[in-house]
Parts: C-alpha cells; structure tokens; sequence
C-alpha cells in the first residue's frame, strides 16, 4: 500500500475512534455502491450520519472546506441513497466532514457537521 493510503487508512481510523468518543455508533466504514464509497456511515441520536474523511500530512495545501467538490457531493448522497434503501432506513440524514491533520497520531481533528445539504437535481 502506498503512502498516502497508508495515511488515509490511520486518518479513517483515527476519524472512528473520535466519533466512537462522540458517542456516535459506528454501521459501516468504507461501504461501497458500486463506484461510490462512504468513509464512514454512524448513527447518533436517532439520526443518520454520513461522514467524509480528509486526511493531510499539513494544512499548507488549501483549506479543508476547498477538497470536497461539487461531484463528490453529488456521489456521496448517491451512494447514500442507495444505503438507505438497501438497508431500509427511516432517520433523518446529516452529511459530515472530519479532516485528520499530521503524519502519525495523535493528529489533530476538525468536525464539520451539517457540512453540506444534498443538491437539487
């Protein structure tokens, strides 16, 4: 495995076990549909939680909010929808973003909740 899956594998991880912390019961991580994938699907508080995960060696290179791209947005809620059919949810849904910063733990986490809304197509 490559470096930065190395680095993105430890960011997933440590991203879980900060929302276990939260209180957030973790369904599935890296789920995929097809070509979509969700990092990390939770539940907490009677609601859905889809999580993207960024992971950077540094904050040098933009700001977090900069890498999640319109058609990424557009491939998570896809494939969330997919989710919610396949297992047959009825909770309200909330797209979050956690960005894991630095090269070997502890890294510094930043959670963004309600980080973004599906678009209207």
């Amino acid at each position: 495995m490559s470096g930065h899956n190395e680095l993105g594998e430890y960011g997933e991880a440590a991203a879980t076990a900060y929302l276990i912390g939260k209180g957030y019961v973790i369904r599935h991580r890296n789920w995929r549909s097809g070509k979509n994938e969700l990092d990390i699907v939770a539940i907490q508080d009677k609601e859905l939680v889809i999580v993207e995960v960024k992971t950077r060696r540094s904050e040098d290179y933009g700001q977090p909010a900069d890498v999640i791209s319109d058609r990424k947005i557009r491939h998570i809620v896809s494939a969330t929808d997919t989710y919610i059919r396949r297992f047959e949810i009825d909770l309200s849904v909330r797209f979050d973003v956690i960005f894991v910063f630095g090269e070997t733990p502890p890294f510094r986490i930043e959670h963004i909740e309600d980080a973004f809304y599906p678009p209207v197509w």
